[in-house]
Protein backbone atom coordinates (compact mmCIF):
# COMPACT_ATOMS: atom_id res chain seq x y z
CA UNK A 1 0.00 0.00 0.00
CA UNK A 2 1.23 3.48 -0.87
CA UNK A 3 -0.22 6.87 -0.10
CA UNK A 4 0.07 10.44 1.04
CA UNK A 5 -2.04 12.90 3.04
CA UNK A 6 -4.95 12.65 0.57
CA UNK A 7 -5.37 8.86 0.60
CA UNK A 8 -3.83 5.46 -0.13
CA UNK A 9 -4.00 2.71 -2.75
CA UNK A 10 -2.58 -0.76 -3.30
CA UNK A 11 0.57 -0.82 -5.44
CA UNK A 12 1.24 -3.58 -7.96
CA UNK A 13 4.84 -4.32 -8.93
CA UNK A 14 6.26 -7.00 -11.21
CA UNK A 15 9.46 -9.04 -11.36
CA UNK A 16 12.67 -7.28 -10.28
CA UNK A 17 10.85 -4.14 -9.09
CA UNK A 18 9.33 -6.01 -6.15
CA UNK A 19 12.59 -6.19 -4.20
CA UNK A 20 13.57 -2.56 -4.91
CA UNK A 21 11.12 -0.99 -2.48
CA UNK A 22 10.81 -1.36 1.29
CA UNK A 23 8.04 -0.65 3.76
CA UNK A 24 8.21 2.88 5.16
CA UNK A 25 10.26 4.15 2.24
CA UNK A 26 9.18 7.26 0.31
CA UNK A 27 9.38 6.92 -3.46
CA UNK A 28 8.63 9.05 -6.49
CA UNK A 29 6.70 7.09 -9.15
CA UNK A 30 6.93 7.97 -12.84
CA UNK A 31 4.61 6.71 -15.59
CA UNK A 32 2.43 4.73 -13.20
CA UNK A 33 -1.17 3.99 -14.10
CA UNK A 34 -4.39 2.97 -12.39
CA UNK A 35 -6.21 -0.25 -13.30
CA UNK A 36 -9.18 -2.15 -11.94
CA UNK A 37 -8.70 -5.62 -10.49
CA UNK A 38 -12.07 -7.22 -9.70
CA UNK A 39 -13.51 -3.71 -9.32
CA UNK A 40 -10.73 -2.41 -7.00
CA UNK A 41 -8.34 0.33 -8.07
CA UNK A 42 -4.63 -0.53 -8.14
CA UNK A 43 -1.61 1.64 -8.85
CA UNK A 44 0.72 -0.10 -11.29
CA UNK A 45 4.33 0.60 -12.21
CA UNK A 46 4.87 -1.01 -15.63
CA UNK A 47 7.99 -3.09 -16.12
CA UNK A 48 9.53 -1.21 -19.04
CA UNK A 49 8.12 2.34 -19.08
CA UNK A 50 7.46 2.90 -15.39
CA UNK A 51 9.98 3.59 -12.68
CA UNK A 52 10.28 4.77 -9.12
CA UNK A 53 13.12 6.27 -7.16
CA UNK A 54 13.62 6.50 -3.39
CA UNK A 55 13.62 10.01 -1.95
CA UNK A 56 16.19 11.06 0.64
CA UNK A 57 13.75 13.37 2.43
CA UNK A 58 10.04 12.68 2.58
CA UNK A 59 7.70 15.57 1.73
CA UNK A 60 4.84 13.42 3.10
CA UNK A 61 4.12 14.02 6.77
CA UNK A 62 1.40 11.41 7.22
CA UNK A 63 -0.22 8.70 5.08
CA UNK A 64 -4.01 8.73 5.11
CA UNK A 65 -4.85 5.01 5.38
CA UNK A 66 -8.48 5.80 6.32
CA UNK A 67 -9.18 6.80 2.70
CA UNK A 68 -8.03 3.64 0.91
CA UNK A 69 -9.13 3.95 -2.72
CA UNK A 70 -8.62 0.20 -3.24
CA UNK A 71 -11.39 -0.61 -0.75
CA UNK A 72 -14.09 0.97 -2.92
CA UNK A 73 -15.61 -1.16 -5.72
CA UNK A 74 -15.83 0.47 -9.13
CA UNK A 75 -17.75 -0.66 -12.21
CA UNK A 76 -18.02 -4.32 -13.00
CA UNK A 77 -14.35 -5.22 -12.56
CA UNK A 78 -12.91 -7.82 -14.87
CA UNK A 79 -15.03 -8.73 -17.83
CA UNK A 80 -15.07 -12.28 -19.03
CA UNK A 81 -14.44 -12.65 -22.69
CA UNK A 82 -16.36 -15.46 -24.30
CA UNK A 83 -14.55 -17.18 -27.08
CA UNK A 84 -16.44 -19.26 -29.52
CA UNK A 85 -14.89 -22.48 -30.55
CA UNK A 86 -14.90 -23.27 -34.22
CA UNK A 87 -15.19 -26.71 -35.65
CA UNK A 88 -13.53 -27.48 -38.94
Amino acid sequence: MVGDETGSIFLTLWDAKIDKISEGETVKIKKGFISLDRGSMRLNVPFIQGCFQPLEESPILEVNTQKNLSNKKYGKGHRRIRRRSRRY
